[in-house]
């Protein structure tokens, strides 16, 4: 019962419920367009950088709005691999993705899916926020196979935002956050599946190593069916092993006595 009930809290587990002292990236194949990806972001962090930094509009990698991926989290780029390269990230509402909008906005708060909730803006555009600095528009993701490491050398895959025009400054200690959804022209195939962090080379807008978490998926968001079908194939493994270790448990009685 105990493992029954384990596995239908992990059934339930929605990225809006996840510590909001951490910034998350959730990453899945668009259901529409097979050559872009959907980019979920969510969470909050805290500014953390002795003098006054900012996210910018442009530029290569710089630790003020880009990070580096920790060497124990492997690549994040698996063919197409990027070089400084500036991606353009259309919001997801306001484009012709009408299947990737509709799959998000039923699973916002209310929308009448428990098994994966997001934010109730999740569709709304990108945007970052500086507490008492104010809100920008994530306008680009940055993308390069080679970022530096504080040596000044090549070290793990880069990855950071840019902003619509004007630089958002920001000093240390400020609250940070953002949420919304948006489409890039990469297909999902382009990226290693998996979890990522952010390493020794952390963003500026974030508190320190492991503040920025991206997930990329390699399916679509699934369908209550499939996690249903996952619940009943567990439960049914369960049984199964539950039967043989007390007809084991009973053979072995048996021979002893």
């Amino acid at each position: 019962m105990t493992v029954l009930l384990l596995a239908a809290a992990l059934l339930c587990w929605s990225p809006i419920e996840q510590s909001q002292a951490q910034l998350f990236v959730d990453v899945y194949p668009s259901q529409d367009d097979n050559g872009k990806t959907i980019w979920i972001f969510s969470g909050s962090s805290t500014t953390a950088h002795p003098s006054t930094s900012s996210i910018r509009s442009s530029g290569n990698y710089n630790t003020r709005d880009s990070m580096a991926i920790g060497s124990n989290n492997g690549d994040l780029y698996n063919a197409n691999r990027p070089s400084n390269q500036l991606l353009n990230l259309s919001p997801l509402f306001s484009s012709t993705n009408t299947t990737d909008i509709d799959s998000i906005r039923k699973r916002i708060p209310g929308g009448g899916r428990t098994n994966i909730t997001f934010a109730a803006t999740a569709t709304n555009t990108p945007t970052i926020t500086i507490a008492g600095r104010g809100s920008r528009t994530i306008a680009k993701l940055f993308m390069t196979e080679n970022a530096l490491n504080l040596h000044g050398q090549p070290a793990r895959d880069g990855w950071g935002i840019r902003i619509q025009a004007p630089n958002l400054l920001y000093g240390t200690g400020e609250a940070s956050s953002w949420i919304g959804a948006g489409l890039i022209d990469k297909p999902i195939g382009d990226f290693f599946t998996g979890t990522f962090n952010n390493w020794t080379l952390t963003p500026d807008f974030a508190s320190g190593s492991s503040q920025i978490r991206i997930t990329v998926n390699s399916q679509i968001i699934p369908e209550p069916e499939e996690y249903a079908l996952i619940f009943v194939l567990f439960a049914l493994g369960f049984v199964l092993f539950h039967r043989h270790r007390q007809k084991k448990k009973r053979r072995q009685q048996a021979a002893t006595s």
